[in-house]
């Protein structure tokens, strides 16, 4: 999420959040909110001046409060201090398993030496839900992805004061001119063949269309849901995750060269080459390592299916 769109949902959610937690501290400053009257008000909002901050995300426009009397400067903004990467430590959990309070104001008074009530943190949460739904829910009609990757990993996430185990499933499309952006992302109790399938009924029905290759590994449900939804399209088996099956057949002081020799298999300039040395390796392995031998043939089509795409493509696939 961080780097496959370029960084722009990041950048979104890292300015809202940090946005809103400058808006907390001139609360707190000021002693009220924005046209609220306190017996605890010492001064009074006068406008805004922009500061740009510079994120490992990239540059963001923060609006500061300006007071009538004194002077207030956020103290998460000064000089030296490297907010974003707790910023995006929140980000990400607050998307994946919600930003607990305590996170949360943890994260302030460790940035700015003071803390934040509750409803903050909820004012604070729903503004990302809101940015995170509205990123989901973008047409994706407007550009052609010929080329996706889907994956999936789990985290522990608190659900109804329990933390339990979900997956957390991502597609990445990929242009022909070679841009990567993030598609869609959803969290499902389990990878079954249903969630696969609604998520990818879900990125169809917001436009995404004219799919050649899917990169994925061989989880049967995932395969079932793309065969299903993505009709037309090639399946390209993903030879990280195939070369994990394979060097688990392996002891560890062969696993180097028998992850070196596959690998010769996609650094071949031509359709016919890969496929053809695929052949040679598997020939070159089998007494040794018959089941690496064996693994390599049975997944011979979909390991090399990306070699009738363009062969400008490979290097983006």
């Amino acid at each position: 999420m961080r780097s496959a769109d370029d960084g722009e949902l990041m950048r979104r959610l890292l300015g809202t959040i940090m946005q809103e937690l400058v808006e907390a501290e001139a609360t707190a400053h000021i002693g009220a909110e924005p046209h609220q009257r306190t017996e605890t008000r010492t001064t009074q909002r006068n406008g805004t001046r922009e500061k740009t901050v510079t994120t490992t995300a990239g540059d963001l426009t923060v609006k500061i409060p300006k007071v009538r009397t004194g002077s207030f400067f956020p103290a998460l903004l000064a000089p030296r201090r490297r907010i974003d990467v707790a910023l995006h430590a929140v980000v990400m959990q607050a998307y994946v398993e919600g930003v607990s309070t305590r996170r949360v104001d943890d994260l302030v008074v460790a940035l700015s030496g003071t803390g934040i009530s509750k409803s903050e943190v909820s004012r604070i949460c729903t503004k990302l839900d809101g940015e995170v739904a509205t990123w989901r829910a973008r047409p994706l009609d407007e550009q052609a992805f010929p080329y996706v990757f889907l994956d999936a990993t789990y985290c522990k996430v608190r659900i109804n004061q329990r933390v339990v185990s979900q997956a957390v499933v991502i597609a990445t499309g990929v242009s022909a001119e070679g841009k990567r952006e993030v598609l869609g992302c959803a969290v499902g109790d389990s990878e079954t063949e249903t969630f696969w399938t609604e998520f990818l009924r879900d990125l169809r029905d917001r436009g995404l269309t004219g799919v050649q290759l899917v990169i994925s590994d061989a989880h049967r449900g995932l395969t079932n849901a793309i065969a299903a939804v993505l009709q037309g399209a090639a399946w390209q088996r993903c030879r990280v995750h195939f070369m994990r099956n394979a060097l688990a057949k392996v002891n560890r002081g062969h696993a180097e060269m028998v992850a070196a020799t596959i690998r010769t298999v996609f650094a071949q300039p031509t359709g016919p080459k890969v496929r053809a040395q695929l052949d040679d390796v598997a020939h070159l392995l089998r007494r040794e390592f018959p089941a690496v031998a064996d693994l390599l043939l049975d997944a011979k089509p979909d390991l090399t299916a990306f070699a009738d795409v363009p062969m400008a493509h490979w290097q983006k696939i």
